[in-house]
């Protein structure tokens, strides 16, 4: 039976066709193309998400089609399913919880690299632990190293997995970000101090505000939005007279400081 690896993300995707590639396998490889961390989701019809991603990227018209062919991919496929995923990861956590509940009964394997570490030796000799990151992050010599290891889901994890993304579903929230209890819910302005503790009284780009806040220490241990929502909210926040831009706040090069 032939394997198809399913993860979050293009950049997920790309590596792990090299890590496939390189391990002399011919496994397929297929991206879920929605970061369901933001955004509605009490609906499951593409046409809704296309319809919000619309407000923020001019390429969403493309995006129902492209939701509709990856699940018709899915259910039409008779392939062993490997879902990869991070805990640690709201866009990847949300993409396993939604395909934990449109699966439903059916037999998949997940790898869920939460937790996992990685020997490293350093120059002088000395070996450290270092934690895996998100799928989305990691390299494809690091993928190739876990190809292998997947397991199935038990039916106790797969039927928590459906329960806690109905509840999300029923909360529909602007957000959802990752905790030590797992994914919640969080309101649209959950970004906005991260957003403005990085802004100073002298201006700095877009893009550098995006940059700092995604790795300041509130996201230490977390990937928990992606670059897309924190422009979106940096421009309401100068909407709101919070910030001040001299340019449209969506493109990465406009400069951002705070008021006065």
């Amino acid at each position: 039976m032939a394997t198809l690896h399913v993860a979050f993300g293009h950049s997920a995707e790309g590596s792990l066709r090299e890590a496939v590639r390189d391990a002399g396998r011919d496994d397929k490889v297929l991206a879920f193309p929605d970061d369901l961390s933001c955004g509605p989701i009490d609906s499951n019809e593409p046409s809704a998400r296309a319809a919000w991603w619309a407000q923020f990227v001019s390429v969403a018209s493309e995006g129902e089609a492209i939701l509709e062919q990856f699940w018709d991919r899915i259910a039409s496929s008779r392939d062993r399913l490997v879902a990869w995923f991070s805990r640690h990861s709201a866009p990847e956590l949300s993409f396993f919880l939604a395909w934990a509940d449109r699966l439903g009964g059916r037999p998949y394997d997940i790898l869920d690299i939460t937790g996992r570490q990685l020997s490293l030796k350093r120059r002088d000799g000395t070996v450290v632990l270092q934690s895996l990151p998100s799928v989305s992050t990691m390299s494809e010599d690091t993928l190739r190293w876990l190809l292998g290891i997947e397991r199935p889901i038990s039916p106790e994890e797969r039927d928590q997995s459906r329960r806690d993304w109905q509840r999300l579903r029923s909360e529909n929230a602007p957000f959802r970000i990752v905790t030590e209890a797992g994914l919640v819910s969080a309101p649209g302005d959950y970004f906005d101090p991260l957003l403005i503790a990085q802004a100073k009284p002298e201006w700095q780009s877009v893009a550098e505000i995006i940059h700092t806040s995604i790795f300041a220490d509130a996201f230490e241990h977390y990937h928990q939005v992606g670059n897309v929502m924190l422009r979106a909210r940096l421009a309401a926040l100068v909407g709101e007279g919070r910030l001040i831009a001299d340019g449209d706040p969506v493109n990465r090069a406009t400069r951002i400081r705070l008021p006065g």
